[in-house]
């Protein structure tokens, strides 16, 4: 191996251990081998674990190229026709062409159905309003006057015919002419009845508006019963509210009496017991003195009987000391000294009882001194008692008359805002009726514009119908007289003037209630202009008047 180098040296690194003193130099005992880049590569590539790196490289690098060749392949064969998933995409698009198709001869077909259906119903819509209009009454009368002219002529014709045939054949057979007069009176019965049936339907009519008339001024009665009681009521409840006041104002004058009447009651039964307390207070202190006067006397007795006792005691002493001094003389001195002894002891007991004596009744007296202490000092307590006991009643009753006197006032406030509320409700009410108003009077007169442009068109239209009918009628040689009549200017069926182009019935005023007829002539044209006139300066110069 010729790169192979032993113990050798890289070029410019010097390994010299010269020393100062001229010594040899020590050899490098270091091996360094140098590789080159492709053996060390071999060397590598030898080994185990990089065979298995490098397999598994080779197989990942081998996968990778399956999966871009299969992609390859998807991706040629997507848009092949001879395929079955091609063939399954060509049946899908063909039916959603087939379909859209389908959709749009549909919308085509619903556009024409519901322009059919739209001409249909335009086509009813002028039909219902074509029967609407010959079902008005106007329409159904200038349709009875067409019905006249048509019956006229066709009398006319009978008429002619009947005086042809009697023309021609005056020798005809009486029976023939019996039935034909038979006939003849047969039609006149029968239109009788039917004239009398006329009669009979308007007299109900007639009946059904009297009728009508009156329900409606039972109505405005019972309206103007109704407000009348109502006026009443609210007289009622306002008398009502005002005793309500009155009997308040009693009540709080009444409640007021009761608190000072009360509050004199409680101030004299104060004084009451102040004299009562006055009273127990001078018993107990006659008790005291009737108590004392009673301890005096004990003591006094007690004295008296002590000063008894020893002047029993004194005398017995005396007797005693006589006898022994009469029959003991002889007695020595121990016996003269245990008699003293005696003595002593007698008079030591006898000063011990006295000084019991003092001390209870230096008890006694004690104890009466505080007892009476004790009985001030409670009479203080109590009076001391009763005072802030009137102190508190006097506070609770400003602190009542306080709080009625706010809640009177918080009442009187709830009152004024209440009636100020009533007020303001009053006033919404007031202003919502006049705004109600004046929406009812614009309707009414929005109404009333419509109506008279419906008027007006109803007019016109009529005016065109039965111009051409009328023209129709004369070109057929019909009699137009009753045509003409039915025909003319205003709406209803009345003869009388016409008033915002409407011409209504007036009907006579007994129990046949026909209408009222007509009669124009020079005579009633003058009466009507001199009582009415369409000029106003002419009719002040003809009251007088100059300006």
């Amino acid at each position: 191996m010729a790169a192979l180098l032993q113990r050798g040296q890289r070029r410019g690194f010097s390994m010299k251990g010269e020393v100062d003193n001229g010594e040899m130099q020590l050899p490098d005992l270091r091996h360094v081998t140098v590789l080159p880049k492709a053996e060390w590569l071999r060397i590598q590539g030898s080994s185990t674990s990089n065979q298995y790196n490098n397999q598994k490289e080779r197989t990942r690098d081998a996968a990778q190229q399956r999966e871009a060749m299969h992609l390859c392949s998807k991706e040629m064969v997507k848009f092949w026709s001879n395929t079955i998933s091609g063939q399954r995409q060509k049946k899908l698009e063909a039916k959603k062409i087939r379909e859209a198709i389908e959709e749009e001869q549909r919308k085509s077909t619903d556009i024409e159905e519901a322009k059919y259906q739209a001409q249909k119903r335009k086509e009813a819509i002028a039909k219902a309003k074509a029967q609407q209009y010959y079902q008005t009454d106007r329409v159904k009368r200038f349709h009875s006057a067409l019905l006249l002219t048509e019956v006229l002529k066709e009398r006319d014709a009978q008429v002619e015919l009947k005086q042809r045939i009697q023309n021609n054949s005056k020798d005809v057979d009486k029976e023939f002419m019996a039935r034909i007069k038979s006939q003849e009176d047969e039609a006149l019965k029968v239109e009788q009845q039917k004239t009398l049936q006329n009669r009979l339907e308007r007299q109900a009519v007639a009946e059904d508006l009297k009728h009508q008339m009156k329900e409606h001024e039972l109505v405005r009665e019972r309206e103007k019963l109704e407000d009348k009681k109502e006026g009443e009521e609210i007289h009622q409840l306002r008398e009502l509210y005002l005793w309500e006041q009155s009997m308040e104002k009693q009540s709080q004058l009444q409640q007021k009496r009761n608190i000072m009447q009360s509050h004199l009651e409680h101030l004299s039964s104060k004084d009451i017991i102040k004299a009562i307390d006055a009273q127990k207070q001078e018993m107990e202190d006659e008790q005291r003195k009737c108590f004392v006067a009673a301890k005096q006397k004990i003591m006094q007795l007690r004295r008296d009987k002590e000063a008894e006792l020893f002047r029993e005691a004194q005398m017995l002493r005396d007797k005693i000391i006589d006898k022994l001094t009469a029959t003991k003389q002889e007695q020595v001195v121990d016996e003269e000294q245990l008699i003293a002894k005696a003595i002593a002891e007698r008079e030591a007991k006898r000063a011990q009882k006295q000084k019991e004596g003092d001390d209870t009744k230096d008890a006694m007296l004690k104890s009466i001194t505080a007892h009476r202490e004790l009985m001030r000092q409670e009479k203080e307590k109590n009076n001391l008692a009763e005072q802030q006991n009137s102190v508190d009643i006097l506070q609770a009753r400003k602190e009542a008359d306080r709080l009625f006197f706010e809640k009177q006032q918080l009442k009187a406030q709830k009152k004024i805002e209440g009636e100020r509320i009533l007020q303001g409700h009053y006033v919404n009410q007031m202003a919502e009726k006049c705004a109600m108003g004046r929406k009812l009077r614009t309707a009414q007169q929005e109404f009333e514009a419509k109506n008279t442009d419906v008027v007006v068109e109803e007019e016109k239209q009529f005016r065109q119908y039965a111009k051409h009918v009328i023209k129709t009628a004369a070109e057929a040689k019909r009699n137009v007289l009753p045509l003409r009549k039915a025909a003319r200017e205003g709406i209803g069926g009345g003869l009388g003037p016409i008033f915002g182009g409407v011409r209504p019935s007036y009907l006579v005023h007994d129990v046949t209630g026909v209408e009222m007829p007509t009669y124009i002539c020079g005579t009633t044209q003058n009466i009507k202009d001199l009582h009415e006139t369409s000029d106003i300066h002419e009719a002040k110069k003809r009251l007088g008047f100059t300006w």
